[in-house]
This record gives C-alpha cells, structure tokens and sequence, in this order.
C-alpha cells in the first residue's frame, strides 16, 4: 500500500477514498466495534475485486497488500496524526 504523495492520487481513487472515510466515520459514530467495520468493508472490498478481476488478479493484490503489511507500512500509518 504505497500512498502518493498528497495530490497525486488520481482523481477517483480520492473521491472513492473520501466516501469510505466517511461511511467509516458514520460507523464509528453508530458505535459499531472497528473489527465489523473493518470486516466489512474488506468483505465488500473482496467481493469487488472477485466481480471485477480474475482470481489470479485478486491473489496479486492480495499479495502486495501482505507485502506492504510485513514491511511495515501500516506501523508507520499509526504513528502519524489522524488526516481531517
């Protein structure tokens, strides 16, 4: 998961991220545990992929998003400040 630098993503994948952000607020909000919420949105996440890519595809994503996990990309994204 290597993020662009600010204003660098391309326009729909910001848009689409904005939308999550917000349902994730929203969810947050009605006090669902993160786990469901995470849970979720992976689940639809993955159903996504599967209508959309082959299964070989979505394994390769599946991949990078391991791989980016074991380097510690996530570690780093919980030590910066929450984006307003």
């Amino acid at each position: 998961m290597q993020q662009d630098p600010p204003g660098m993503a391309p326009e729909d994948l910001s848009h689409a991220g904005s939308v999550v952000d917000k349902a994730i607020e929203y969810m947050i909000e009605q006090q669902i545990a993160p786990i469901s919420i995470a849970s979720a949105l992976l689940g639809g996440a993955l159903g996504l992929l599967a209508r959309t890519m082959d299964d070989r595809a979505v394994a390769g994503v599946l991949r990078n998003a391991l791989a980016s996990v074991e380097a510690g990309e996530l570690a780093e994204a919980r030590q910066q400040p929450p984006q307003a």
